[in-house]
């Protein structure tokens, strides 16, 4: 998260929520740290996360607890759609989400868009419990450049589309800050085909009300159909906000039964967060979520 950077603290990594709160967890051991053209980056050997990787002082990934992030990012609309074959990854160059599409099984083609190579790098280097060599399979394609250009410039004029969009993003500060506009957002539906959807995480509606609230309504004012969901993610330390939104498809519709039945019939079973039961349970909002959402 963008905020006033935290005192260093030896041997300590703090992670901040917003100007007046934060967590902290030891830091382990550093494997790289350096500056790319685009931000600053660090991977650590920690001994809660096991390796972890951060960008401009913030959390991004980390190889143990990724899936509570991923799984819920990408298969949250995925099962509510009648089969995801291509998509487009806005970002994610951790290559987690990429892992998680490409266990649907009618997925075809997956594009992602990453500004900075050298999370890429990383990512080949040490992140492997993640992505679990999803960058490099043949139904990956991988382009470094600026996401906000390709998707309002370059797609539209080669004349692709797709069936989900996911913006696995840094916070909606610097270089991210525009990705999370409604231009940008109206860029995307463009892209998407008939049926199609776009998913993406919001922040800490405890720490960060505003940002979630402005996100949702800029969600709101593109598309029809706009479901925000909640689950604890435990590298962010808080309650963490994700959503979907479309002009017709609602994950929010369906059952716990039908959700596991799909799982079941798709051959989905190595998930380690998501199922039925979890995905009905994060929509259910409770009154001061409502409250901020209306």
């Amino acid at each position: 998260m963008k905020h006033r950077p935290p005192p260093a603290v030896e041997g300590l990594i703090l992670e901040p929520l917003n100007d007046d709160a934060g967590l902290f967890y030891r830091a382990g051991r550093l494997l790289e740290r350096g500056r790319s053209a685009h931000q600053a980056y660090e991977v650590w050997d920690s001994p809660q996360f096991g390796r972890l990787f951060r960008l401009d002082g913030s959390s991004m990934s980390s190889e143990r607890d990724e899936f509570h992030y991923h799984e819920n990012l990408v298969h949250v609309p995925c099962i509510a759609h009648a089969g995801v074959r291509r998509a487009l990854i806005v970002g994610g160059g951790d290559g987690g989400s990429a892992e998680e599409l490409l266990k649907q099984p009618a997925i075809e083609h997956v594009l992602i868009v990453e500004l900075d190579a050298k999370v890429v790098e990383i990512a080949r280097k040490y992140l492997h419990a993640v992505h679990h060599g999803a960058l490099d399979d043949p139904r990956v394609e991988l382009r470094i450049g600026d996401g906000l250009r390709h998707v309002m410039e370059l797609l539209p004029t080669a004349g692709q589309r797709f069936d989900l969009i996911v913006l696995d993003l840094t916070e909606p500060t610097g270089p991210a800050e525009a990705l999370y506009a409604e231009d940008f957002f109206a860029g995307c539906r463009a892209l998407l085909n008939p049926g199609g959807a776009l998913s993406l995480h919001l922040g800490a509606p405890f720490f960060q009300p505003e940002r979630v609230r402005t996100l949702v309504h800029r969600l709101r004012a593109v598309f029809s159909q706009v479901r925000p969901y909640f689950l604890y993610v435990p590298l962010y330390g808080t309650l963490w906000g994700f959503a979907t939104a479309a002009d017709a498809l609602d994950p929010a519709s369906l059952t716990a039964d039908e959700v596991d039945l799909r799982l079941l019939r798709r051959g989905i079973g190595a998930l380690q967060h998501y199922n039925g039961s979890v995905h009905c349970a994060q929509f259910a909002l409770p009154n001061h979520l409502r409250t901020l959402l209306a």
